[in-house]
């Protein structure tokens, strides 16, 4: 046996290699990839244009550390200001170490605002990572249980619920920011209203908080443009990459604007390796293609034509409550816990996710196409329907 930490329930497959949208296994199977890596795979496998950056980079040079200029992540820093409309960047590893990156750039702009006990909204369902700090943010008791003591400093309301946030707007001092996702991931593809986002960020002005978006998994291009907040037309103050940036390759981002600009100062926070050249490389020339490649309206175009395949597909049917999603980050609920059909999928070569119990989860890569997504409509709703008995 493997000497691996058991902390994985793994599917009895293991993948030799890639092409776009396909994955193929020891015996040479192939699979339809709808998951891309839990929407890291933006760019799919075996990008040409990924891997050519890739190589050429590696040649050249992989880690230096921080204590010296970067010109790749300056360079990637720049790209992100550019199209995000946020003044600061700092690079780390992940989306969970994006996220605890945020929630220490608040908790120091509130102590820098005379808040000595300063605390953050969160929603409930919501998952921001599973460090101490992050995992106290997520709204999931079965990621917490065992981990307590629970890092304090968070106040939870329910998503998408604007009322909840005026009431404690009125009678919490130590609010100092929110943070909450546009489009929830492991809390089963729930989106956040356009009209909701835009009057938290009034609300957030009006209190002087910050108005952090958590867009590690809905970010770079998944629901048809670059961050899933500009689709309210809103600018945040804080906000979190990681996932897609890389198109596999690891690399997290928080990005800082307005008044959480400036809030850190050399010493206040650190990562040996975020930023590295290869990393922000890899960063770089996902951006790059998904912009050249028109991945953005791609991924509105084929998220529209196969979430309304599978209305149509599973209309009728008894045990399916809905679909909904945005662009290529689509959740499929059903009325009873579906887990199974995870294994079921992996049988007849289709990748696919459960979360939140009932909710199939579907996040393919940017470069799939009409007939692989047609085929992913087919395939996943005779495998629905199987289960639900239809």
């Amino acid at each position: 046996m493997p000497h691996l930490m058991n902390t994985y329930g793994r599917l009895p497959v293991a993948f030799t290699h890639g092409q776009g949208c396909r994955l193929f296994d020891e015996q040479g199977k192939s699979y339809l990839d709808a998951l891309a890596g839990i929407a890291v795979n933006t760019l799919g496998h075996n990008h040409p244009r990924l891997v050519k950056a890739l190589s050429n980079q590696v040649a050249r040079l992989i880690h230096t550390s921080n204590l010296y200029r970067i010109s790749e992540a300056e360079a990637a820093s720049d790209r992100l200001a550019a199209l995000s409309g946020m003044d600061e960047v700092f690079f780390c590893n992940s989306g969970c170490e994006a996220n605890e990156a945020a929630i220490k750039l608040a908790r120091m702009y509130g102590h820098q605002q005379g808040v000595e006990q300063p605390a953050i909204i969160v929603m409930e369902h919501a998952f921001h990572g599973r460090t101490l700090a992050t995992l106290s943010a997520t709204g999931n008791r079965k990621v917490q249980a065992g981990f307590e003591p629970l890092v304090s400093g968070f106040v939870r309301v329910p998503f998408d619920d604007l009322a909840a946030i005026e009431q404690l707007a009125e009678r919490n001092p130590n609010v100092v920011a929110v943070l909450f996702e546009p489009i929830q991931g492991e809390g089963g593809i729930n989106l956040a209203h356009n009209d909701f986002m835009r009057a938290l960020r009034k609300i957030c002005d009006r209190k002087n908080w910050l108005f952090m978006v958590d867009e590690v998994q809905c970010g770079i291009g998944r629901t048809g443009v670059w961050f899933a907040h500009q689709h309210a037309g809103i600018l945040p103050d804080v906000m979190t990459l990681a996932k897609g940036l890389g198109s596999g390759v690891p690399i997290g981002a928080c990005l800082a604007a307005g008044r959480a600009a400036g809030v850190f100062k050399p010493g206040n926070h650190g990562s040996t390796f975020g930023g590295n050249p290869l990393a922000c490389v890899a960063a770089l020339t996902t951006l790059d293609v998904v912009e050249a490649d028109g991945l953005m309206a791609r991924a509105t175009m084929l998220g529209e034509t196969i979430r309304g395949g599978l209305r149509s597909g599973l209309a009728g049917t008894s045990g399916f409550v809905e679909v909904r999603g945005d662009g290529l980050m689509i959740g499929i609920e059903l009325d009873r816990p579906c887990g199974d059909l995870v294994r079921r999928g992996l049988e007849s070569g289709l990748l696919i996710n459960v979360t939140a119990d009932k909710v199939v989860r579907l996040l393919p890569a940017l470069v799939m196409s009409d007939a692989e997504g047609a085929e992913l409509v087919t395939g996943l709703v005779a495998l629905i329907k199987e289960f639900l008995g239809a």
